[in-house]
């Protein structure tokens, strides 16, 4: 009996509760970082389709966005997985290259841009886009959170025992550093 309450209060302290209360935190802060980039993903084929009425020559650049869309929307990832976080973000990235292509081919259609609907989904968009940067924000302070819990001592022995790895970041996108305030271009 003694024995067992010794190796209930060294467990106790052990920190794996810790763990697994900041890893449900990085899940769930995952969770909102995915659920914003699918709704960015089912507003596009209605913006396509609104641009397309307008701008059907434009062909290429509704089909690149099209196809970043359907390449973004495959990747698997896991936040445990520097590799394949590196590959979802690169295919967001891409889809927001193709969307900025979009909106500058938009600027030569006058009706297009007068047209409510075009405009209502540009706000959706826009919305999405800024609570995209959010939820990655609390995504990575999440992850900073575990990775630190996981790495204090005596936790760090429980993570190694169980196989619990550190989480990935999100990192700003290359050249992001030399955008000055008054630039207009998007970093992505």
């Amino acid at each position: 009996a003694l024995l067992l309450g010794v190796a209930a209060t060294l467990l106790s302290g052990c920190g794996y509760n810790a763990i697994q209360v900041q890893d449900e935190a990085t899940k769930s802060a995952w969770s909102e970082v995915v659920n914003q980039y699918q709704r960015r993903a089912d507003l596009i084929p209605n913006l396509v389709n609104t641009v397309k009425g307008f701008a059907a020559q434009e062909q290429a650049v509704l089909i690149g966005v099209t196809e970043a869309r359907a390449r973004a929307t495959q990747v698997q990832v896991k936040a445990d997985d520097p590799a394949s976080l590196q590959q979802f973000q690169a295919a967001q990235g891409e889809l927001s290259s193709a969307l900025s292509r979009l909106m500058v081919v938009v600027e030569k259609y006058p009706d297009l841009k007068a047209n409510q609907n075009f405009r209502d989904l540009q706000i959706a968009l826009e919305g999405t886009e800024n609570r995209i940067s959010v939820e990655r924000n609390r995504y990575n302070e999440a992850a900073q959170t575990y990775n630190t819990a996981r790495l204090r001592f005596p936790a760090v022995l429980v993570a190694r025992l169980l196989g619990l790895g550190e989480k990935a970041y999100f990192k700003a996108a290359a050249g992001a550093d030399r955008i000055k305030p008054d630039d207009t271009a998007l970093p992505y």
